[in-house]
């Protein structure tokens, strides 16, 4: 156990200790005090230590926090392919829209429909601060680490992959990781082939196998509205005047702040069946491990893809990028100019040297544009 020291979840005989220093961290305790005063600290300070395990911490400690969120920044939250919550543990792979709210609302998602949660994988460089880290591993997250050298990257894979199969497999806890590394800035969700190869790469069968082990299930995450879209668009123009750019860390908590606290309309959350049976075909297939991982990669985007919730914005989005009218029926005339207002509303918090609009306009439709274009695809290839 001590190979996962420093990325797994708090251990349930941890959750007194951890939940202590919470309370004496300064920022943390603003933090709650001034947008989530409805959870009394002071009760769940006194009986931190009564907690048996983390999922219990979660629906009494977690669950009030994301319940408010969502009343106040959502019209709804809802969930199907419930049946695919399979009683065997999974790993839900899913597209990523929001650095902080993607895993949130899957748990406030899973509490709701299963009484319980999952494990989630995120990021170290969004620990920005130790109460941060304190608080996630609070609730079920194993840290991936992020901007290593090439020899610490492959034991990190190695960690990591042997943490998620633990987890799974003898552990026998569900968990969620992203598709890729970092959000799709455009809304063009697809798997990355590395990420499939880091799944596989703790098993000691073949590369199929290793992933029928993990009972991948993929997941799609539709928001109406993306609360971070128009600093998705400022980046974009950002990275193309400045190929040097990177986002500071004050820009990723910018990032999480306007992503938790932002309108997003209605949310859905669609679990699909296990890739498992479809994994023996790749296997027959005669296909080499690359061209297996690229299959695998290519069935995960299509069950995502075609589980998309999409919206009046998603199809309006697409006639204006394409030209295509044929689906300017579906919605409302009313709806339509709602999804125009919103679009011009982003456009217009847009605060960056030498903006582009047209450019930036673009990429506002882009990100709505995507998922819809996707979604077409995948069913023209079911």
């Amino acid at each position: 156990m001590n190979y996962f020291d420093d990325i797994r979840p708090w251990n349930n005989d941890e959750i007194g200790e951890k939940l202590h220093s919470l309370m004496q961290d300064a920022s943390f305790m603003h933090l709650m005090k001034t947008y989530f005063p409805m959870v009394d600290l002071t009760q769940i300070a006194q009986s931190g230590k009564g907690f048996s395990n983390l999922v219990e911490f979660q629906a009494v400690v977690i669950r009030p926090v994301l319940e408010a969120i969502i009343s106040k920044a959502a019209t709804s939250l809802t969930v199907s392919g419930e049946e695919h919550v399979a009683k065997v543990s999974s790993l839900f792979l899913s597209n990523h829209r929001d650095i902080v709210m993607d895993p949130a609302l899957l748990s406030l998602a899973l509490m709701r429909t299963t009484g319980s949660t999952c494990e989630i994988a995120i990021g170290d460089n969004l620990l920005a601060a130790d109460w941060i880290s304190t608080l996630v591993r609070l609730n079920r997250c194993f840290i991936v680490k992020r901007g290593l050298t090439p020899r610490d990257m492959a034991k990190s894979f190695m960690q990591l992959s042997s943490y998620i199969r633990y987890a799974i497999t003898e552990k026998n806890v569900s968990a969620w990781i992203a598709q890729r590394e970092g959000r799709a800035k455009d809304s063009n969700d697809r798997t990355q082939e590395s990420l499939i190869k880091m799944l596989a790469l703790s098993g000691k069968a073949d590369f199929i196998e290793n992933l029928k082990a993990l009972n991948v299930c993929p997941l799609a995450i539709s928001y109406e509205f993306d609360p971070c879209d128009y600093l998705k668009a400022a980046e974009f123009q950002l990275k193309r005047d400045n190929e040097d750019y990177k986002k500071s860390k004050a820009d990723d908590v910018l990032n999480m702040q306007v992503g938790i606290m932002g309108w997003k309309g209605r949310v859905h959350y669609a679990f699909t069946e296990s890739i498992n049976p479809k994994l023996d075909e790749i296997a027959q297939s005669g296909m080499n491990k690359k061209d297996q991982a690229a299959a695998v990669c290519a069935l995960c985007d299509r069950q995502i893809h075609s589980a998309y919730q999409l919206y009046p914005i998603n199809r309006w989005a697409y006639e204006q990028l394409t030209g295509d009218a044929q689906y300017a029926n579906i919605d409302t005339a009313e709806e339509r100019t709602m999804a125009e207002k919103y679009l011009c509303g982003q456009l217009a918090k847009i605060d960056i040297p030498n903006r582009d609009e047209e450019y930036l306009w673009q990429k506002l439709l882009e990100m709505y544009a995507n998922p819809f274009i996707n979604a077409q695809q995948a069913k023209q290839n079911n």
